[in-house]
C-alpha cells in the first residue's frame, strides 16, 4: 500500500482556512478549560457544571458545523483534540488541587497525554496528519469526562448518597484511566506502523 493510501486512510483532507465558526467554537472551549479549573479547585462547582455543561455542547456542535458546512480545517483537526486533552487534564489537576482525587491519577494520565504529543510530533515530522480516533479512546474519555462529572456533582453535597456517588466516580475515573492507556497503546503501534511503511 503506497504512503499516499495510508495517509488518506488515516488523515483526510481537510482544507486550509482558519477563521470559520468551527474553530471559534473550539478556540473558546479551551478558553473556558481555565475557568472550569479553577471554579473546580476552589469547590464551586454548580458554575463549574454550568461552564462544562457548555464546554461539552459545543464540542458536539463544532464537528457538526464543519461537517454540514464543509468547514473541516487542518486546525480545525487540531485544536478539537487538544481542547479535549486539555478539558480532562486541567479538571484533574483541578480535583487533585481540590484534594477530591488522588495525584497518582493526575500524574498517569499526564503522562499518558505526553507521550501522545511527541507521537504526533514524530508523525507530522513524516507529514502524517493525527491518527484516527479508536473506540478505545473514546470510550476512555468518555469514562473519564462522566467520573469528572460525577466526582464534581459528589463534592457539592456532603451526605451517604454523594459519598457513593464519590466512589463510583473514582472507580469509573480509574477505569477510564485504562481505557485511555489502551488507546494510547494503539496509537503508539498504529503510529510505529507508519513509520515502518516509511522506510519501505
Amino acid at each position: 500500500m503506497s504512503k499516499l493510501i495510508i495517509k488518506k486512510q488515516y488523515s483526510p483532507e481537510p482544507r486550509d482556512i482558519y477563521f470559520t465558526v468551527p474553530n471559534l467554537i473550539s478556540l473558546l472551549r479551551i478558553i473556558s478549560i481555565p475557568f472550569i479549573s479553577v471554579l473546580v479547585s476552589r469547590h464551586e462547582m454548580v458554575l463549574a457544571l454550568v461552564v462544562l455543561a457548555l464546554s461539552a455542547v459545543s464540542d458536539g456542535l463544532d464537528g457538526l458545523i464543519a461537517r454540514s458546512f464543509n468547514q473541516v480545517s487542518k486546525i480545525g483537526q487540531i485544536l478539537d483534540p487538544i481542547a479535549d486533552r486539555l478539558l480532562i487534564f486541567c479538571s484533574i489537576l483541578a480535583l487533585g488541587v481540590a484534594d477530591i482525587i488522588p495525584w497518582w491519577m493526575l500524574i498517569i494520565v499526564g503522562l499518558r497525554d505526553l507521550i501522545m504529543a511527541i507521537l504526533v510530533l514524530v508523525l507530522a515530522q513524516h507529514d502524517y496528519g493525527p491518527l484516527p480516533v479508536h473506540f478505545v479512546g473514546k470510550a476512555g474519555t468518555a469514562m473519564l469526562m462522566i467520573a469528572i462529572v460525577a466526582l464534581i456533582f459528589a463534592d457539592i453535597w456532603s451526605n451517604s448518597a454523594t459519598d457513593t456517588l464519590h466512589l463510583c466516580g473514582l472507580a469509573t475515573g480509574i477505569w477510564g484511566v485504562g481505557l485511555y492507556w489502551l488507546a494510547g497503546y494503539i496509537y503508539i503501534r498504529q503510529g510505529i506502523q507508519l513509520l515502518e511503511n516509511d522506510k519501505d
